[in-house]
């Protein structure tokens, strides 16, 4: 029988949100008895011919359904878009009905996490706003506790409403020891709490 996953879902325009979702991953697989699982989604385009290719030319796989609805837990992360998630991600989750109407998300622990250009760039508006569609789903909200020392620590990013990371105005501040820590407890935290919620 397959471990079960988290699945860290995400959608990186400039790198930033891509590197928090592999730091995410690293704290998921901090927790033995169960596996990330790393997935995007395709650019939304205002061509409406354009089709993007089944499998993406590098990085992770494009999410299926199956991915979302076979998962222990979902980890998700955006870039900030005017205070909200970014409409690739917003698209792809517009799309997950069919899931809500079966019921197939209830009971799972979900997180979210995001980047922005400036350091009040609206995380926290995104966070929430994300988190909305998990709870319609009957998902179960996890945050990152002040337990997590970074978060009193931190100069940058990072939220009592999940992991997040400052950018810059040229998208190339790399993430900082507090926001890397703050991506790894927050996928450790939601894989323990799926596997509590399993046994």
């Amino acid at each position: 029988m397959a471990s079960p996953y988290i699945l860290v879902l995400y959608y990186s325009r400039h790198g930033a949100v891509a590197e928090m979702a592999q730091q995410v991953a690293r704290g998921i697989e901090q927790v033995s008895g169960i596996e990330a699982r790393v997935r995007t989604v395709p650019a939304v385009s205002t061509d409406c011919e354009a089709v993007a290719d089944d499998i993406p030319d590098d990085g992770p796989l494009y999410c299926s359904a199956e991915d979302l609805q076979q998962c222990a837990g979902l980890v998700m992360g955006s870039p900030t878009r005017f205070g909200n998630m970014a409409a690739p991600l917003k698209y792809f989750i517009d799309g997950s009905s069919g899931l809500w109407l079966s019921g197939a998300m209830i009971d799972k622990p979900a997180a979210v996490f995001t980047s922005s250009s400036s350091l009040h760039g609206g995380q926290e508006s995104t966070l929430l706003t994300m988190m909305l569609p998990l709870l319609h789903h009957g998902m179960l909200i996890t945050g990152l506790p002040y337990s997590e020392p970074e978060l009193m620590n931190t100069q940058s990013g990072g939220t009592p409403y999940g992991a997040s990371h400052m950018a810059g105005q040229q998208s190339d501040r790399p993430l900082d020891q507090d926001e890397l820590a703050l991506c790894r407890a927050l996928g450790k935290r939601v894989a323990s709490i799926a596997l509590s919620l399993q046994s």
